[in-house]
């Protein structure tokens, strides 16, 4: 009995799986839960596991960097310890991964259509591949090869430094320091709070009227604000929302770009999270492949990379799912 799991910010995703005698996977059991109603991850456990049998080995992507096995989580108040997950579950076969970490792993368990591919030019390469993901937050992660297979690797790139490409992303970045003044990390920008933070700064420069249908930021309770302003822009309904969603496809083209450079991924770059689905019209409009690609003397190599967006939102858990099972 496998049992798997994509805890983020959002939603927690728990699945149980038996694996077969030809070594397949047979998911048992599957539930969503909204991570924001619980205090702990246990209580979760504990009503997932309630009726079922016991657990052989376990595996877990989050949200948050995973240090010695263990992971305080980056946007929910919960302490995630692998030793007392064993002891918990009954099983030393237990694998904390950073949430990145475990969507590398399940891109490489995708079909060919669950992917749309948004460079025209790519050609196909080996070699490293570079992962991003714009949801509840930022993250990023890399996929070595090693000439025969690939090995991922979690890191916290989301939260390193905005840095802004033209003049009106010097002017956002100049809003943004306003706004947290200690540190203007990529997150701010690449995730859910990013719409409303480039929405926000937009309003301020008075590039157009604020829309009417979205609510001031201290007035938003009960609504989600930024899936509101994406929808709206991805629609082309108001002015100020579409250029919001506009710049935001800019800027995650130019840190898909960024990633591509540090990871050397010749093997093209895989965009996974919540986000990039719902403004995919948007992200195959070109903006984000002349973003990604404005590299100076690099951009003939990232003119040939393949980029491709993720369609299956279980990607993560896919990668939590076999971990395990070919070992």
């Amino acid at each position: 009995m496998i049992l798997a799991g994509d805890i983020g910010g959002t939603k927690t995703v728990l699945a149980l799986l038996d694996r077969q005698a030809d070594g397949t996977l047979s998911c048992l059991q599957e539930q969503t839960f909204a991570s924001g109603e619980f205090q702990t991850f246990e209580e979760i456990l504990d009503l997932f596991l309630s009726d079922s049998p016991a657990v052989t080995s376990a595996c877990f992507g989050i949200a948050g960097p995973v240090v010695k096995q263990r992971c305080q989580t980056t946007n929910l108040p919960w302490l995630l310890d692998g030793e007392q997950l064993k002891a918990r579950l009954g099983t030393d076969r237990v694998k904390l991964l950073n949430d990145l970490e475990a969507m590398a792993i399940g891109m490489l368990h995708l079909q060919e259509q669950d992917f749309i591919e948004l460079n025209p030019d790519a050609e196909r390469q080996t070699g490293n591949i570079a992962v991003i993901a714009a949801g509840t937050g930022l993250g990023e992660a890399m996929l070595h090869w090693d000439g025969e297979q690939y090995h991922p690797i979690a890191t916290e790139g989301g939260h390193c430094d905005f840095a802004p490409q033209n003049p009106q992303q010097d002017q956002l970045l100049s809003y943004l320091r306003g706004r947290y003044p200690a540190h203007v990390s990529c997150e701010r920008v690449l995730s859910g709070i990013g719409f409303s933070n480039i929405y926000d700064f937009l309003a301020h420069i008075r590039f157009a009227p604020p829309c009417p249908a979205v609510p001031v930021a201290a007035e938003a309770r009960g609504v989600d604000r930024n899936a509101l302003i994406s929808r709206l822009g991805v629609d082309g309904e108001d002015p100020l929302c579409r250029e919001t969603v506009r710049l935001f496809a800019e800027l995650y083209g130019a840190e898909a770009g960024n990633l591509a450079l540090k990871a050397f991924a010749t093997g093209g770059v895989f965009i996974g999270g919540g986000i990039g689905p719902k403004i995919r019209s948007v992200l195959e409009s070109g903006e984000f492949i002349q973003a990604f690609v404005a590299k100076g003397r690099f951009q003939p190599m990232l003119a040939k990379l393949s980029v491709k967006l993720a369609l299956n939102p279980r990607t993560p858990l896919l990668g939590a799912m076999h971990y395990f099972a070919g070992q």
